[in-house]
C-alpha cells in the first residue's frame, strides 16, 4: 500500500513523535528531509501522499499522526509488556532512569510488582538491556502480544 520511502517516512514520524491526545512531531519539513537524506520537494511529495491515505494531518510546522498511521506501524510490530519489580530503598532513582527511556511507555502500578513499560516488540531486546542495567531492578517478566479482540466499541 506504501512505498518504501512513504513507510520509511511513516515511521521516522511515529519513532519522533510524542504521544499526547495524538503522535505528534513538532519539526520544520526541512528538518525532517535533511535527516532522511532527501529533498524538502520529495518529503512533501510523500507527505501530500499519506494526508490523502489518511495516515497525518499537518499544519505550520507539525505532523499529527492518525489513529489509522498508529494502527498500521503497531500492526508491523505489535506490543510488548515488561513487567518490573525494584528495591524499595531504590525505587526513587530506578523510576528517574525508566522515566528516560524513549519510545516506552512506564505505568507505576500497585501489587506484586512496581512498573509495567509498554513497548513495540522491535524494541524488547534494547529496552530489557537498558532496564536490566538500572541500579535496584530486582526482576523483569517480558510479555508480547500474540493475537488481539475487539469487542463492540472497545478493544481489550
Amino acid at each position: 500500500m506504501l512505498t518504501k520511502r512513504e513507510y520509511e517516512i511513516l515511521k521516522k514520524l511515529y519513532d519522533e513523535s510524542e504521544k499526547i491526545d495524538v503522535y505528534t512531531v513538532e519539526k520544520s519539513q526541512e528538518e525532517i528531509s535533511e535527516e532522511l537524506g532527501i529533498t524538502r520537494q520529495a518529503l512533501n511529495n510523500h507527505l501530500r501522499e499519506l494526508r490523502e491515505l489518511e495516515f497525518i494531518r499537518t499544519g505550520r510546522k507539525f505532523i499529527d499522526l492518525t489513529d489509522r498511521a498508529v494502527k498500521y506501524l503497531e500492526r508491523d510490530d505489535g506490543k510488548s509488556y515488561i513487567f518490573i519489580k525494584i528495591k524499595p530503598n531504590l525505587r526513587k532513582e530506578a523510576f528517574e532512569k525508566l522515566k528516560k527511556i524513549e519510545s516506552a511507555e512506564i505505568f507505576r502500578v500497585t501489587g506484586e510488582i512496581d512498573a509495567i513499560v509498554s513497548i513495540n516488540k522491535s524494541q524488547l531486546d534494547g529496552t530489557l538491556n537498558k532496564i536490566n542495567s538500572i541500579r535496584g531492578i530486582e526482576q523483569t517478566s517480558a510479555h508480547m502480544v500474540i493475537q488481539s479482540f475487539e469487542q463492540k466499541g472497545h478493544k481489550c
